[in-house]
Order: C-alpha cells, then sequence, then structure tokens
C-alpha cells in the first residue's frame, strides 16, 4: 500500500473514533438531564417556555408543565431542553457590562485621587459622543432667537 493510502485509512479511523466518543457523551449528557427531570423543578423547553414539571410520562412521551398558578400545559418530553437552576451570584457584583465599566471607572478615578462626583459633572458638560443620550433638552428656536439678539 503507498503512504497516500494508509494516511486515509488513518484519517477515516480517527473521524469514527470521535464519532463514536460524542455519541458516547452526548448519551452521558441526556441521562443526566433525564435524573434532573424529576416533579417539581423548573424547566424550559426547546422554544422558550419556563414552567414547573408536574408530571413527566416516559412511556407516552409527553410532560405537563405549570406555567402558571392554575394553567398547565402538555408537552412533548424532548422538548423539555433544561432545568432551570437559580444563579448565585456574589454579592456587589456587577450585573451587567455597563454596570462593570462603571464599577472600574470609579476606581481608577479614585486611584488617581480624584471622586467619582468630579467624574460625573465633567461627562455631564461634556457633549454626548456618537450614539449616546443626551440628558440635556435642546434649545427650541425662540430660545436661541433670544440668546443671539
Amino acid at each position: 500500500m503507498d503512504p497516500l493510502s494508509i494516511a486515509m485509512l488513518a484519517i477515516l479511523g480517527v473521524l469514527i473514533f470521535f464519532m463514536f466518543r460524542n455519541s458516547r457523551k452526548r448519551k452521558t449528557q441526556m441521562a443526566e438531564l433525564r435524573d434532573q427531570m424529576v416533579p417539581g423543578v423548573e424547566v424550559m423547553t426547546n422554544f422558550g417556555l419556563f414552567g414547573t414539571l408536574i408530571t413527566n410520562d416516559t412511556v407516552a412521551n409527553s410532560a405537563e408543565i405549570e406555567i402558571s398558578k392554575g394553567v398547565i400545559v402538555k408537552v412533548h418530553s424532548q422538548t423539555l431542553a433544561k432545568v432551570v437552576v437559580e444563579e448565585t451570584t456574589e454579592e456587589g457584583a456587577p450585573r451587567s457590562v455597563e454596570e462593570a465599566m462603571e464599577i472600574a471607572n470609579r476606581e481608577a478615578a479614585d486611584r488617581e485621587g480624584g471622586t467619582a462626583d468630579s467624574t460625573a459633572d465633567a461627562t455631564a458638560d461634556a457633549k454626548p459622543e456618537f450614539g449616546e443620550l443626551s440628558d440635556t433638552k435642546p434649545a427650541t428656536s425662540t430660545e436661541s432667537k433670544k440668546a443671539s439678539e
């Protein structure tokens, strides 16, 4: 056999190996998800419906979800995408990128010796950049005429 054929067979073997490996990994993930799907947990479906799992019938492949008090929806059990777990965040941790940037700017101003109030005053006097909202009201035409006279 020539080296090219051996290399192609080796690549084919590696592809088959990874195919079986991914299949096993997916099966274990699905088994973990099924173990977590017990009545009473908060779940999310593939189409974004959140609710509390009431029953999960594996024989009929159906599940009943209570989406609000007294409203029960029957869905196919394969639409249950994940168990919703409340994420615990640290006290004082930023909840958004904007909040993190504000904290970082405040800390940088404190390191430089200034306070956060002086930076807030400086940014209030500056003109807004492209895409930013302005807090000031635009001057009406009569006010601009009076100012020019």
